[in-house]
């Protein structure tokens, strides 16, 4: 019978019930995915327009052969539903991996997971908003006297999307920092030692989004450092890993057969 309701800690599941939960969440993903989809093709002349809005001027896309304005609409409507879908998809990996904490560790856990799609739609909007913008202007008008530039809409849009989502992701960094400090993994101290090679590593992942150039390369940078150095205060006033309560506080005589 297939299940959604999270298993509990001390609760013994059949490899087929786990096969058969994880199927579960999967198709519920996949449907949530699908609909989401299917709402953005239905407003897709609304989701253009916002997708076109940060290019410069009345630049419009382009398109070649009969076929591609039709696949490049699904195409941007599966990336925008993957988009509205994403907080649904990220609760069902939640609901999935939850069992395999216990109940201290659920305690520690649970409000860094409630923080994945706040930051994820702030990711996003600042994406929106401040780095492609910037990165359109730059690219489109790097050596602009020497090419005759169109924007292909296929390209365009797949850049869209994979900089709001890279960026979305990125914006994680608290959840990540702040959990590795609870669970004991490394100290505030020690992440705050080795600063640089945090600097080190979000300059490269900067470097490595979709069409970078310096100019995205350093404003993407500036929220990602300052992520991280909140996620440093945080960790120092919240990340201390908790003892482990006595699990029930000597559990009731005769509570459990």
């Amino acid at each position: 019978m297939a299940r959604l309701r999270p298993a509990q800690f001390d609760e013994h599941l059949t490899l087929v019930e786990h096969l058969d939960e994880l199927r579960t969440r999967i198709i519920v993903s996949v449907a949530v995915l699908v609909l989401a989809s299917a709402l953005c093709f239905w407003q897709n002349s609304v989701l253009l327009d916002i997708a076109n809005d940060p290019l410069p001027g009345d630049r419009v896309p382009i398109t070649f052969g009969v076929a591609e304005p039709f696949m490049t609409t699904v195409t941007l409507s599966l990336y925008a539903g993957l988009l509205l879908a994403m907080p649904v998809i990220l609760y069902q990996l939640y609901a999935y991996v939850l069992p395999a904490f216990a109940p201290h560790e659920r305690r520690v856990v649970l409000p860094f997971l409630l923080m994945v799609p706040l930051l994820f739609i702030a990711g996003v909007v600042f994406a929106y908003f401040v780095v492609l913008p910037a990165a359109v202007s730059f690219l489109l008008n790097f050596n602009s006297d020497e090419f005759n530039i169109q924007v292909r809409a296929r390209e365009y849009y797949s850049f869209f999307a994979l900089t709001l989502v890279s960026i979305g992701v990125l914006f994680q960094i608290p959840v990540g920092v702040l959990a590795v400090t609870r669970l004991g993994i490394i100290t505030p101290e020690a992440l705050a030692r080795n600063r640089r090679y945090a600097v080190l590593a979000i300059a490269v992942v900067a470097m490595l989004l979709p069409g970078t150039d310096p100019v995205t390369m350093l404003i993407s940078m500036v929220p990602l450092l300052l992520l991280f150095e909140l996620s440093l205060v945080l960790a120092r006033a919240f990340g201390r890993p908790r003892e482990p309560e006595a699990e029930s506080e000597a559990e009731p005589a005769g509570g459990r057969a």
